[in-house]
Order: structure tokens, then sequence, then C-alpha cells
């Protein structure tokens, strides 16, 4: 699993790629939580991601907590199907902006 962070636009942007698990996890987290910090607006780009495990599914909620306590939002970006399924199946879906694109996401944390 490789993380990359990047600020566009004063955004947080996480580019997540490989699988999320309870291997990877704790990796993702503490890459997330160090970008994350002082932001208020955060997007998580899942495009790369094929699957996600429980283990990366509390980290998404972690951030959504952390983000949500700022008044901030979370847009995630190019989330598959079947991570979709998982996250509607569990409540998740809720928490968070689902777009297609990076920059889909940058146009709905600023609107």
């Amino acid at each position: 699993m490789k993380v990359a962070e990047n600020i566009i636009e004063s955004i947080a942007v996480i580019e997540v790629e490989g699988n999320i698990d309870s291997k990877t996890a704790p990796e993702f987290e503490k890459a997330a939580l160090a970008s994350i910090k002082n932001q208020g607006q955060v997007i998580i780009d899942l495009s790369k991601v094929e699957f996600l495990s429980s283990a990366g599914l509390r980290v998404l909620l972690m951030i959504y907590r952390q983000i949500k306590v700022q008044s901030g939002k979370v847009v995630l970006v190019g989330v598959s199907e079947e991570i979709q399924e998982v996250m509607s199946n569990t409540g998740f879906i809720n928490f968070f902006i689902i777009v297609g694109t990076i920059e889909e996401g940058i146009q709905t944390l600023k609107s």
C-alpha cells in the first residue's frame, strides 16, 4: 500500500494505492492523521484501492470524526462499487460525500 499526501487549494488530499486491511490500516492511519492535522476539509482518493477491510473502515471513521469536530467535510473519490456496497451495508456511506474525481471533490468542498 502507498499513501501520498498533497495540499490542493488548501484542501488535504490523501491518495491511497493498494489494499487497506488489518496489516496496512495502521500505516494508512498514521499517514492520514498526519496530513489532516489542522485541516478542515479532506479528500481521500480511493480510486486505486480494490479492498477495504473493517480496519480500513475504522480509519475512515476516525478521520471523519476528527474533521467533523472542526466542522469540516470529508470527500471520498473513486470508491469502487464493491467498497460502496460494504460502506452502505455498514451505514458508513452516510458520513461521506462520494464523487468520481479529485476535481469534483475540490468543487464540492469549495461550494
